[in-house]
């Protein structure tokens, strides 16, 4: 069975494909339809924007469609970026610029005060199925950047039991643990009961 990954994000593509690889899928990305552009966030919350990538890359492709939306809640910062994380530090803002952004929001802030999360929501829509799944982990914003590893806000998210940020674990640990990880996992199991209920063996 194939299913499109609604993301252009390489780093997101990764982390779906090694979490779901031992599903009898095959996973295939925007790459493979060029004629999806980039598709507007305009939903208030997590679970709106998945969706929406989800509906239209499913409506033009005709394939069952899976799409995550992620965001970074800072508490000293009421819960900001949230549903705005991937364009934090504007439209057309890198990794690099957000993660600039959020050191200089924070300047000054003691580290006892920079508890954070990330939440994402994985959506999933086919020709007679909706469903979708969420996944959280809690940490900390450093005050500096480490590791080089992960994508987004990685490098300045301190994950306190490993008492590493994300851009410095190894994949299978970050993929453990993260907030990706947890949403894929509920969904795995969402899926594996509709490829059997398709009559498909899992």
């Amino acid at each position: 069975m194939q299913i499109v990954l609604a993301t252009h994000n390489r780093g997101k593509m990764e982390e779906m494909a090694d979490i779901l690889a031992h599903l009898p899928i095959e996973l295939l990305t925007l790459d493979a339809f060029p004629q999806i552009g980039d598709i507007p966030e305009t939903g208030v919350t997590l679970k709106e924007n998945a969706f929406i990538k989800a509906e239209t890359v499913h409506n033009i492709t005709g394939l069952p469609a899976l799409a995550d939306d992620t965001g970074l809640e800072v508490d000293a910062l009421d819960g900001a970026p949230g549903v705005y994380s991937a364009r934090y530090a504007g439209e057309y803002a890198t990794s690099e610029d957000n993660c600039n952004k959020m050191l200089s929001e924070l300047d000054g802030v003691p580290m006892a005060k920079r508890t954070a999360r990330f939440r994402t929501v994985i959506a999933f829509v086919t020709a007679h199925k909706n469903e979708w799944t969420e996944g959280m982990v809690e940490g900390e914003i450093l005050d500096h950047k480490e590791g080089n590893g992960g994508f987004g806000f990685d490098p300045i998210f301190y994950y306190p039991p490993f008492k590493k940020t994300f851009a410095s674990l190894e994949k299978a640990e970050k993929n453990s643990v993260s907030h990706r990880g947890k949403a894929l996992r509920n969904f795995s199991v969402i899926l594996e009961k509709w490829i059997k209920n398709n009559g498909r063996q899992t």
